[in-house]
């Protein structure tokens, strides 16, 4: 080796000896001396002190170097190993991984969290031109999506550990199009929960309930076709449908459901190729459907030569002990697919639900399933799988159940306490959301603005409807992202800025 390299070198290392002897450890902190060290050394390499491949010194060196014990240096190098900082290379010594700078939770605050249920092309400007705000102050009734502490992360990771460990490289393979087959047993198994009977045969394990739609669109409809919807209904299905060249023949919800006059009317005259229906705790309204118009829905379908597309929703969200029987629970003609995403209950990010197809439809939909994505991620499958199998699944629902239960409760209450009078709304008795009228030519947008700018936000209700609603006064209250001890005050809050507006 030349003199001026190895020179180079034994500066380097003299250089990084000085460095690593001038960290100052106190003592007498509660904090552990192992974890001093740890946060310090961790510093240094996210903020590129410590180059990705430095050597770090021994346990030796290091304990001399600051006067410590040396098992203080074994575990601060466990914890920066187990943290991905370092590795460790057998007989030479321990390594600076490559590691990037972490995400600032701080400034990594998502700002679009009120978008999670409205598409590109919608009249969105008062949400998206910069006058809405949010910060950790901002108290979210817009979001139906539950806030994150809420997910079972640890119980999931210890899973996902446990499937990569037994199906090793056989977890990332293609699963079937139609999805696992143990997971499809498990799901005929908890869909009796939902009173929904059904062959592992008719499951399809989809990408959650927009993937699903978006699939039946494919099977069933081409460009000019009608579908009927409620309306107000779910943003996202109405945004599929269209996107397909559908004709949206949208239909008024009475205090039980559809009207049905209405419906038929359009049944006679657009010959339509699917209902789509939300008919427990409904998207955006609440509104549930009797067990009559449940029954009838199904024998116009037959009648009309038409399918229901029933979406579950979250009608396990039942806090009254309604005891709503699906409408699939009535189809003796095979006339209902019937949808059921976990985003609400479980973790949404994880893009996974199912859908229930008569068995005549059933090739026609794996073909468009096939063709959309060849299949739904098979770890995530073969995990939720072994959640459902440990009884997991059921610990977790009954957690969600209570704490949203909780919440619907606080809710309601705040509002029948702090409603000023003007504020007329229905307690639906499960689901997340309550949908209030306001006084006849509200100007729902300012308010948005005028609320948001003190920190409340609520998504207004126009953005619910295909067609230009009659009325622009509603607005929807979800209370899946904002905690129990949140919800009284931002209902006082907001009642109280309704009356100043």
């Amino acid at each position: 080796m030349h003199l001026p390299k190895l020179y180079a070198i034994i500066d380097m290392v003299i250089k990084m000896l000085e460095l690593f002897k001038s960290i100052k450890l106190n003592k007498v902190s509660n904090i552990p001396l192992y974890m001093q060290l740890f946060n310090t050394i961790s510093s240094m390499i996210e903020e590129g002190t410590l180059l990705s491949q430095t050597k770090l010194p021994s346990v030796r060196q290091m304990s001399s170097l600051l006067k410590v014990n040396a098992v203080t240096v074994v575990n601060c190098y466990k914890q920066l190993e187990l943290k991905g900082y370092v590795y460790t290379k057998k007989a030479s010594g321990t390594y600076v991984s490559a590691v990037f700078p972490p995400v600032n939770k701080k400034n990594y605050l998502d700002k679009n969290v009120i978008l999670d249920e409205i598409y590109p092309g919608d009249d969105i400007s008062v949400l998206n031109n910069g006058k809405i705000k949010f910060d950790e102050n901002t108290i979210n009734f817009a979001s139906a999506t539950p806030s994150s502490n809420l997910f079972p992360v640890e119980h999931f990771k210890l899973v996902l550990n446990e499937v990569l460990d037994r199906d090793m490289g056989n977890a990332f393979n293609y699963q079937e199009s139609q999805g696992y087959h143990p997971l499809r047993s498990s799901i005929k198994n908890l869909s009796k929960t939902y009173n929904v009977n059904c062959s592992e045969d008719n499951i399809i394990i989809i990408s959650g309930t927009q993937q699903g739609i978006d699939i039946i669109s494919k099977t069933l409809l081409k460009d000019g076709d009608y579908v009927i919807t409620e309306s107000p209904t779910y943003r996202g299905a109405i945004a599929v449908f269209k996107s397909r060249g559908a004709k949206i023949a949208d239909v008024d919800l009475e205090e039980d459901g559809l009207n049905l006059n209405l419906l038929e009317y359009h049944l006679k005259k657009y010959r339509p190729k699917l209902i789509y229906t939300i008919p427990a705790f409904q998207n955006p309204t609440g509104i549930s459907y009797s067990k009559n118009k449940r029954k009838e829905l199904v024998m116009l379908a037959e009648k009309y030569d038409t399918y229901i597309i029933e979406d579950g929703y979250v009608s396990e969200l039942d806090f009254e002990n309604k005891n709503f029987k699906p409408i699939i629970f009535y189809d003796k003609s095979e006339r209902v697919i019937y949808l059921k995403s976990f985003s609400k209950i479980f973790m949404p990010g994880l893009r996974f639900g199912f859908m229930i197809v008569p068995p005549h439809l059933k090739k026609h939909i794996l073909g468009a399933k096939h063709a959309t994505d060849i299949s739904t991620s098979g770890l995530i499958q073969r995990t939720f799988d072994l959640y459902i199998r440990k009884g997991l699944w059921n610990k977790h629902f009954y957690s969600m159940y209570e704490t949203y239960k909780n919440r619907y409760i606080r809710l309601v209450n705040s509002l029948d306490k702090n409603n000023p009078g003007n504020l007329k709304y229905k307690n639906p008795g499960g689901g997340l959301n309550i949908w209030i009228s306001l006084p006849y030519g509200f100007m729902v947008n300012s308010l948005l603005e005028y609320t948001a700018s003190k920190n409340i936000v609520f998504s207004p209700g126009r953005i619910f409807y295909s067609n230009t609603p009659t009325t622009l006064n509603n607005i929807r209250l979800s209370f899946a992202a904002v905690s129990e001890d949140k919800i009284e005050a931002g209902v006082e809050k907001l009642c109280k800025l309704i009356s100043e507006y």
